[in-house]
């Protein structure tokens, strides 16, 4: 019995292992490639000033709608050439905050416009779709509503679209505004720069497919068009998209070097929220399109990134699996002696954990002057990604199973430094049963601790540890930045979907 169960526990080792090791890859490709960078004539040497739609999707973002539209009115860029679209899905106040702002832009002479639906078909994917109908522009750049980009940001994007006419879409690294807020901001921070920094730039410079972040790009409208349009029949419209519009043969740019900052999420519950919608999204955007990249003409450095970038979601479902195996593991292997455990451990750590370790630390080192001073939130933005496995373990088998689902929303609050004030604000993410699973996992790693402690099991203290931290971290925050009021997690309902309008 105890072999079949070891078995069992190494074979799903192995899976993370082999991911693992993949991350060393990124990052030899991204050493190797790292002098690459993309070039683009100066934006005053154009033949022309072409015609840009900016489209601003937005659900219920009182808090940081109007900072946006008063940062992209704010742009140095010809007036005449420049069409804003706010892409206005609301059903609280946002919906008269934002026409106010609208009204005073207008009378200073923008071209912008409030577009309203009557429904929220399609989510993202659908206003996206809908503000296209009408758009001017031969290019097309999207913001999110916490986004901030730099006044400059489409004269440095807009000339690389005349390197040739196959550039479909090019993406600006994310920078966050708020990293510094508290521990869970910094351990976001963290995640997000290893996929900029490293895993963007090595795909992207080797000639692999990457793609587009749903927000802080520009895409060629003849590239949308070609590659079918933007699809509600997956949460991550934005990797679908990417995906479709490579294989009719679009090239992406990617520019590391070109930054729009961000708000990351401050409340838990609102990060799982995010994790959820991003890991399913994925998931479906496998089942939609890797068997075709698969089958497909492409060299096998392009079939290999497109795979391990798709499925990364599924290391999720295999750590839960794990983090109930772990402490059993340890008990059955309690009587085969140190140096049995450590051959058969030691591969797995230095190929899984140490090989995240080294993802994050390049990435840290390659943007940060006080970089000594970041790395050591490494060990807690693991211990952040195990604690959130249950959550996203849950949304890749949602995505296995069902196309499409609610496009749920991260909720935003204009924190961007410590001591903003965010508690008391509308938009809270909800509590669910997750929650529990991950409490019960805290009791199991606990319990596990103890026995390793008392049994001198010390080479299995670190690992108990990751995941102990994780569970009980995910855990704390979700209870206490939960609220139980639905009116306050929904936010007042103070004006409906009204008729399809442009004003």
């Amino acid at each position: 019995m105890s072999e079949t169960f070891l078995f069992i526990y190494f074979l799903i080792l192995v899976i993370p292992s082999i991911f693992g090791i993949h991350r060393y890859y990124l990052v030899y490709l991204y050493y190797k490639n790292r002098r690459r960078r993309p070039l683009a004539p100066p934006f005053e040497t154009l033949p022309e000033v072409p015609m840009v739609t900016v489209q601003l999707p937005i659900f219920n973002e009182r808090y940081v709608a109007p900072r946006l539209i008063r940062t992209v009115c704010d742009f140095d860029y010809p007036r005449d050439r420049m069409e804003i679209q706010v892409l206005d899905d609301s059903t609280d106040d946002t919906v008269s905050i934002v026409d106010r702002e609208i009204r005073i832009y207008r009378n200073l002479g923008f071209d912008i416009r409030h577009i309203r639906r009557g429904n929220r078909e399609g989510f993202k994917a659908g206003a996206l779709n809908e503000g296209l109908k009408t758009s001017k522009g031969e290019f097309v750049a999207v913001f999110d509503a916490d986004f901030l980009p730099p006044s400059d940001f489409l004269k440095k994007i807009i000339p690389h679209f005349y390197r040739t006419k196959k550039i479909g879409m090019v993406q600006a690294r994310w920078e966050h505004l708020n990293r510094d807020f508290s521990l869970l901001t910094q351990a976001q921070s963290i995640l997000l720069d290893g996929h900029f920094i490293i895993e963007h730039t090595a795909r992207s410079r080797s000639g692999c497919f990457f793609n587009f972040n749903g927000t802080a790009g520009v895409w060629r409208k003849a590239c949308i068009e070609d590659a079918g349009g933007w699809s509600g029949d997956t949460l991550t419209e934005d990797i679908d998209l990417s995906y479709r519009a490579q294989i009719a043969g679009w090239n992406f740019v990617y520019l590391d070097d070109l930054t729009a900052p961000a708000e990351l999420p401050v409340d838990m519950n609102a990060l799982k929220t995010q994790q959820h919608r991003w890991a399913k999204g994925s998931v479906q955007v496998a089942r939609k399109l890797l068997p075709t990249i698969l089958k497909g003409p492409y060299p096998l450095k392009v079939k290999m990134e497109a795979f391990f970038h798709l499925a990364a979601n599924f290391n999720y479902l295999l750590i839960a699996v794990l983090s109930f195996l772990l402490p059993l593991s340890i008990y059955v292997r309690n009587g085969e002696g140190w140096s049995r455990v450590l051959w058969i451990d030691l591969p797995f750590f230095l190929s899984a954990t140490w090989s995240v370790s080294v993802f994050y630390y390049h990435s840290q080192k390659r943007i940060h002057a006080d970089w000594l001073s970041r790395i050591r939130y490494i060990p807690f933005s693991l211990a952040l990604g195990i604690g959130l496995c249950v959550n996203n373990a849950k949304a890749v088998v949602e995505g296995l199973m069902n196309k499409g689902g609610e496009f749920t929303r991260t909720p935003k609050y204009a924190v961007t430094r410590k001591g903003d004030s965010w508690r008391d604000k509308n938009y809270r993410g909800k509590l669910n049963l997750v929650s529990l699973v991950e409490l019960a996992l805290t009791v199991h790693m606990t319990i596990a601790f103890l026995y390793a402690l008392k049994e001198g099991l010390y080479f299995s203290l670190p690992f108990i540890v990751l995941f102990q931290i994780g569970f009980f971290y995910t855990t704390v925050l979700s209870f206490l930045q939960s609220r139980f009021d639905p009116d306050l997690v929904a936010g007042p309902q103070v004006a409906q979907l009204s008729p399809p309008q442009i004003s």
